[in-house]
């Protein structure tokens, strides 16, 4: 009796056997799955101090118009051996902003949302969208959610001014028409390109917004993993989630500033 109940129980952890080994498998398939540590999504949302950390350095008040700002460092020599080559061919780049941290860009965001600061239309968005979702693509037309600006990486710098307008004759022009010459020969691209359908998301065209490719396209993959979750701590975070935040606009770039060679 005792030898077939053995032999049963034999048969059962056998047919078993397959079942747990996909189990296993499954397992350690789920490893090799990217992940982000806490330290990258802090990185990627912006927080951090720039001015405390080790990869960041001070723009020199020679080439931004007021001090105090900061880039990566990889990303502000290369911008240093531009604005030299730019310089020599009569073209003054200026840099107007450049890393800014969660704290820095939720001040920008909620001065937009209750008002404070009247949108690029002329508009209070506290008062002409009562609806959040719509105050809130209102105002991702031009200035991001915190957590979700390419600012915060260090890797993003605006030149000169942030009128599309500026960029379209005399000076404004010849530092434009230079820009998409030869910005890409010292590793930089326009991320927010006129949309269209190659571009059909996120926020509307920048002339003045150049990012350095070969920092910013990895951030930009790792950013590609975050969570719903992480965009919260500001007025109206509720729509990050009803808007797509992150495919529609922290991936909603020209398609060229995410190639590296």
């Amino acid at each position: 009796m005792y030898k077939f109940i053995s032999i049963i129980l034999l048969l059962v952890i056998m047919g078993c056997a397959p079942e747990n080994s996909n189990i296993t498998l499954s397992s350690s398939l789920q490893k090799e799955v990217p992940q982000l540590d806490s330290s990258d999504v802090a990185y990627l949302t912006g927080r951090f101090d720039p001015a405390a950390h080790p990869l960041f350095e001070m723009i020199d008040i020679v080439h931004a118009d007021r001090a105090g700002m900061y880039m990566r460092k990889e990303a502000y020599l290369a911008f240093k051996a531009m604005y030299e080559a730019a310089k020599k061919d009569g073209v003054d780049l200026v840099i107007r902003s450049a890393a800014r941290n969660f704290d820095y860009q939720k001040g920008i965001w909620e001065r937009k949302w209750t008002g404070q600061t009247i949108l690029s239309n002329g508009q209070n968005a506290a008062q002409a969208y009562p609806d959040d979702s719509t105050r809130a693509r209102r105002i991702l037309e031009y200035s991001s959610m915190p957590g979700s600006s390419r600012h915060h990486w260090g890797t993003d710098v605006d030149f000169n001014s942030f009128d599309n307008s500026w960029f379209e004759t005399g000076e404004g022009l010849q530092v434009f028409n230079w820009l998409e010459a030869n910005a890409s020969s010292y590793g930089f691209c326009r991320p927010y390109t006129i949309k269209n359908a190659s571009r059909p998301y996120g926020y509307n065209e920048e002339k003045w917004h150049w990012s350095y490719v070969p920092l910013s396209k990895e951030l930009t993959e790792k950013a590609a993993l975050l969570d719903d979750s992480v965009f919260v701590g500001y007025l109206g975070d509720n729509t990050s989630k009803q808007i797509d935040i992150l495919d529609h606009y922290i991936l909603g770039i020209n398609n060229d500033c995410n190639k590296h060679k």
